[in-house]
């Protein structure tokens, strides 16, 4: 599409020129867990921000935030699944999704239950070494009702640009609160149990059958194939337009409603480095020691802390001066909301002019 078509396209649409897409980190420049995950068998996030990887007995996979992208689209990074343990012959219940749920007060210009219910268009670059058909589906956050689409990879090994728009629900409203409006979801293996129905062309009640209907490719059958995506946009109207790049500072920002963490950036979540730990020095009148933590934003809800080591990356540890460097120490975290916490020793005597310091992650997503 020529650069002209694409305004005319985007000024057509009456779309926002900002702030079109639904989709948080699209791009997959933010990575605050880590840039890789080896050995992962279950549900979980695990690199790239705000996708869920969900797994249910269908081989062994690596997860990363990868740099093979399509040429010339401004994109420095794609989320890669590898098949690592191979799982050929699916059992019925057996499935992979690559998800992004979305908050309900996010989606409320979608004008869902009523007669002028908005269509949405689903854009992405796609690349695999299986061609086939793979199946889209969104879904509303209570599971009760749901919608199809399928797209097709073509080339192998190729990265390759697919939209796919979905019709408004003019029959029920999205929840208006923090909790989850709609699912997006990108199947890439499934088996009998939920493709044995017809897919919904508009939104019907959910039923298990009909979820991934018309998906032939099982991505796990091979411990060489991999897929990637990147440029994940969702937008309101019936019309793709260009990837809405945003800036870095935007993009973490976006993310940390959903998780934030005390090391830097370009640190996975375990590390054992005291760079940009949490640190307090206690005079000689204290005892025990409490050290208050402010988050970067305001978390979508109250979250799940955890707290780390800084000298050996361990869950639920604390180190001081008193442990000589080398001795973990116990800290329980209190007064947890969705702006920040306490954490404080665990009964543990650190003594006067000494210092307690830790790392923490705080988990909000949906």
């Amino acid at each position: 599409m020529s650069k002209a078509a694409e305004l005319a396209a985007l000024i057509g649409s009456q779309t926002a020129l900002s702030n079109r897409n639904l989709i948080i980190n699209g791009s997959q420049i933010i990575a605050q867990r880590a840039t890789s995950a080896t050995g992962k068998t279950a549900s979980g996030y695990y690199t790239c921000d705000r996708w869920q990887q969900l797994i249910s007995s269908a081989g062994t996979w690596t997860f990363s935030q990868d740099t093979s992208v399509p040429s010339g689209e401004g994109f420095a990074y794609s989320y890669k699944w590898d098949c690592t343990t191979s799982d050929g012959s699916l059992a019925s219940g057996d499935y992979l999704i690559h998800r992004q749920n979305i908050e309900g007060q996010n989606l409320q210009q979608l004008s869902y239950g009523v007669s002028g219910a908005k269509s949405v268009t689903l854009s992405f670059w796609v690349k695999s070494n299986k061609t086939g058909t793979y199946v889209c589906e969104l879904r509303k956050g209570d599971d009760a009702k749901h919608i199809g689409r399928t797209y097709s990879i073509s080339s192998a090994n190729t990265w390759e640009y697919k939209t796919v728009t979905f019709t408004g629900d003019t029959a029920s409203a999205l929840v208006n609160t923090n909790a989850t409006g709609i699912k997006v979801h990108f199947w890439l293996a499934a088996g009998s149990s939920y493709t044995s129905g017809t897919l919904p062309a508009s939104w019907a009640s959910n039923t298990a059958a009909n979820q991934a209907v018309g998906q032939t490719v099982n991505l796990a059958d091979s411990t060489s194939n991999e897929w990637l995506i990147t440029g994940v946009q969702l937008e309101v109207g019936e019309q793709a337009t260009p990837f809405e790049h945003r800036s870095f500072g935007d993009e973490l920002a976006a993310c940390q409603r959903y998780f934030t963490k005390s090391y830097n950036q370009g640190t996975a979540v375990a590390t054992a480095t005291a760079v940009g730990a949490v640190y307090k020095v206690m005079d000689a009148a204290m005892n025990y020691g409490t050290e208050n933590v402010v988050f970067p934003c305001s978390m979508r809800a109250t979250p799940t802390v955890g707290i780390y080591s800084p000298v050996t990356g361990a869950l639920g540890k604390f180190d001081s001066n008193t442990s000589g460097g080398t001795t973990d120490l116990n800290l329980i975290t209190v007064n947890i909301g969705d702006n920040g916490f306490s954490g404080q020793s665990n009964n543990q005597a650190v003594g006067g002019n000494a210092y307690m310091r830790w790392h923490y992650t705080a988990s909000a997503e949906l």
